[in-house]
């Protein structure tokens, strides 16, 4: 079995529903979410035009969800003075400043200023996300990703708090991410990235799916990859939905909880389609009528098919070793 400290261990279950499964809904896009807002001049999209879209989103979609991630610029105090994040949904809060540093082909992740583990720690959080960009081919930039990575590991532990790490991948040939020359490499980097990633004292791996199903979809292919992936993770993983559509997504959820995902955590395919409408009574009906339920589905997909997150770590039914006599005079 492998060890886990108290407080660790306390946000991953506030993470997971009774099932061990993660089935977060992702609320916390920033650069993105004001582009969906106001493709034409993202920079008008103001303050409270955010802070409402992620409220509204957050109070239809906790109900449904094991937990839900935000950031601390729009989110994650909003939603909880606002009463509209309930005590019993985890809270997953973001590290990063939104977008990158340094070119499109060598992308460096910066943490938000002003924001720390200590923090999020301070403000109830149960766990906190750090997205990297990361291509293990690039070893120069992968090395001071991984640095990153480790450093941010280093300050979770002395806060005993839960980390999930998200590496997301990107191509360096100019072409796009859904071009037919990146999907052939993209297995192979996924499948790395987990490997290196996993290596570091992190808690939860935030996976891409290992391929693109515009090029691939050969259901076979498909779970042999992410058998692959399972295989190359160390720890428990979960899957990102990347901003594909919610189809797409729901077929990768359901392949990759039968080869050994432990949930999901999804953005956009649930609720892109909300940032289109400019009436606010008309996207909260969107919301909950829509959004809620994909998510709904999802999560009977991850209870059906995943395994749960303790297991990966040599628990049976979330029951790790028992503590000795007189343990808090050394933690």
């Amino acid at each position: 079995m492998i060890s886990i400290s108290i407080g660790k261990l306390r946000g991953l279950q506030q993470l997971a529903d009774s099932k061990g499964m993660m089935t977060v809904c992702a609320i916390d896009h920033r650069g993105a979410l004001k582009r969906a807002l106001n493709g034409k001049n993202p920079a008008a999209v103001s303050y409270q035009e955010i802070v409402d879209f992620k409220l509204d989103l957050c109070q239809a979609m906790a109900p449904f969800a094991s937990a839900i991630l935000l950031d601390p610029e729009y989110g994650a105090a909003q939603a909880i003075a606002a009463g509209l994040l309930p005590g019993s949904k985890g809270l997953l809060v973001s590290m990063e400043k939104t977008g990158y540093a340094g070119a499109s082909t060598a992308r460096i992740t910066e943490l938000l200023p002003g924001w720390s583990v200590k923090k999020a720690k301070r403000m109830g959080a149960s766990a906190v996300k750090l997205l990297v960009y990361f291509r293990p081919d690039l070893k120069d930039i992968a090395s001071k990703q991984l640095d990153l990575v480790a450093r941010l590991a280093d300050q979770c532990i002395e806060e005993d708090i839960a980390f999930l790490v998200e590496p997301v991948s990107y191509p360096i040939e100019g072409s796009g991410t859904s071009s037919e020359k990146f999907a052939e490499i993209k297995p192979g980097l996924v499948i790395e990235t987990a490997r290196q990633i996993t290596a570091l004292p992190i808690d939860v791996l935030k996976a891409e799916f290992p391929a693109d199903i515009k090029f691939e979809q050969d259901e076979g292919m498909l779970l042999g990859l992410c058998q692959e992936l399972n295989q190359a993770s160390r720890l428990p993983w979960v899957l990102l939905s990347a901003g594909v559509d919610f189809d797409s997504f729901k077929k990768q959820v359901g392949i990759a909880c039968k080869a050994g995902a432990s949930g999901f955590l999804a953005g956009r395919a649930l609720w892109q389609e909300g940032a289109q409408i400019s009436s606010r009574k008309e996207r909260m009906s969107f919301f909950q009528n829509t959004a809620a339920p994909r998510l709904k589905n999802l999560a009977e997909i991850a209870d059906s098919y995943g395994r749960p997150w303790y297991s990966r770590l040599g628990a049976e039914n979330d029951r790790f070793t028992p503590l000795a006599e007189g343990w808090y005079r050394s933690y």
